[in-house]
């Protein structure tokens, strides 16, 4: 897994879990991944050992992989996602075929209908 797709993770992972945190975990792990603060920084602000911050993280780190690990919520979200743009595009591009051939203000209607709930699932 490269840098970036795990920080993506990371982040998501604490958009999912991370009020099961304590407020210290919360604090580093939003520096650290979130305003993109290095270890020595955290550490130098809270006057703590840039060892310290790091064990602070990894515990965070650790466990909402394992509630991750024990649940699926967050691979079950990534999945349907993609599914939810597929319906998003498929709506679209049922909007345009009624535009172009057929102008039939149900099908339009019904598009609509499909294009917002799909929209509202990804809230």
């Amino acid at each position: 897994m490269t840098v970036k797709n795990q920080t993506f993770r990371m982040t998501m992972l604490y958009d999912f879990y991370g009020e099961i945190l304590t407020e210290r975990q919360r604090e580093f792990y939003d520096l650290y991944y979130n305003e993109d603060l290095s270890l020595a920084e955290i550490a130098e602000n809270y006057g703590i050992s840039r060892q310290g911050v790091r064990d602070v993280i990894v515990r965070a780190e650790a466990v909402m992989t394992e509630i991750e690990d024990k649940t699926g919520i967050v691979k079950r979200f990534m999945g349907l996602r993609g599914k939810i743009d597929a319906i998003e595009a498929a709506a679209a591009e049922l909007k345009e075929i009624n535009y172009r051939r057929y102008e039939n203000p149900d099908l339009d209607r019904l598009a609509d209908t499909i294009a917002t709930n799909a929209a509202a699932l990804k809230e």
